[in-house]
């Protein structure tokens, strides 16, 4: 059953999904092999965390990949592109922005204010888009399945790393999803923290997986808020969980909603037409201590 939620962009024209609970075991996947020249994790200006906005929508990377010719791409949640209200909660129906939409990198604030723009790119890849282009009909897909693409311009892949601050990793991909009370890790910057770097990682437990696997409410120490849309969630190993999506209201004030990257990342490489799509894992290595 569907959860009443608020979307956690900073503009009314978005999507969302929801979130429910049960337990499984966690488990990971191997992914690709980290290429030798990522900028350094301490200077790269685009990484994980880092807002992204598009058409004004305020969201959050989570993870780099990259496919069969070395093209380097960066993930957000597909309803940062969505055209309809806040309340427009299936991605099977919700308009979207078209592919080749332009996207900023930003660090340090919003893009109207203090923020400077590190970089860009070009959607090319939204799973609302696609999931409406193949006709998809099952309700758990529609609803939970929330994940873009943005191909970095080559003038500013130099400038990539792959690591989640803070937490480093990740080092795999979360298969199995994960039982109730698991710890999870995340990290957001959304602008509405003002620059308060200490409230960006976040930790917190995984309330289970939806009977879907689809998606993972979460509660943290400090709740996902507008601008943190699409940011990444590790599991207790480091391995990459989820993108968050939701703020729900309703049963579970309070947590968020964190689609199932395996899932999400299976249904791109079916649908997105880029030739061996995949996770790339952090030059850093995972330390949970908060």
């Amino acid at each position: 059953m569907r959860t009443p939620t608020l979307l956690l962009t900073i503009a009314a024209t978005a999507g969302l999904v929801a979130a429910a609970a049960t337990s499984v075991p966690a488990s990971a996947a191997p992914t690709t092999q980290a290429r030798a020249d990522w900028a350094p994790a301490d200077t790269a200006t685009i990484h994980p965390g880092v807002q992204m906005y598009t058409e004004g929508a305020q969201c959050t990377a989570n993870f780099v990949f990259t496919d069969t010719a070395g093209t380097t791409y960066v993930g957000y949640a597909a309803h940062c592109a969505g055209l309809g209200e806040a309340t427009d909660t299936d991605g099977c129906t919700s308009g979207s922005l078209p592919l080749g939409t332009e996207v900023d990198f930003v660090e340090g604030g919003s893009l109207a204010s203090e923020g400077t723009r590190v970089g860009g790119g070009t959607l090319v890849y939204s799973s609302w888009l696609a999931m409406q282009q193949r006709g998809e009909t099952d309700a758990d897909t529609c609803a939970y399945n929330d994940l873009a693409l943005v191909k970095v311009d080559a003038a500013d892949t130099g400038k990539v790393n792959p690591s989640i601050p803070f937490w480093g990793g990740p080092v795999g991909i979360n298969t199995a999803g994960t039982a109730a009370g698991g710890t999870v890790h995340s990290y957001g910057n959304s602008s509405l923290r003002a620059g308060i770097e200490q409230l960006s990682p976040k930790q917190g437990v995984s309330l289970g997986t939806d009977p879907s696997g689809w998606t993972h409410p979460v509660y943290t120490v400090t709740p996902g808020v507008p601008g943190d849309s699409g940011s990444a969630f590790l599991d207790a190993e480091g391995n990459a969980l989820g993108t968050l999506s939701t703020l729900a209201l309703a049963p579970l004030a309070g947590s968020n909603g964190v689609g199932d990257l395996s899932r999400e990342l299976s249904y791109a490489q079916a649908a997105s037409g880029i030739a061996g799509l995949s996770l790339v894992p952090g030059t850093e290595p995972f330390s949970p201590l908060l």
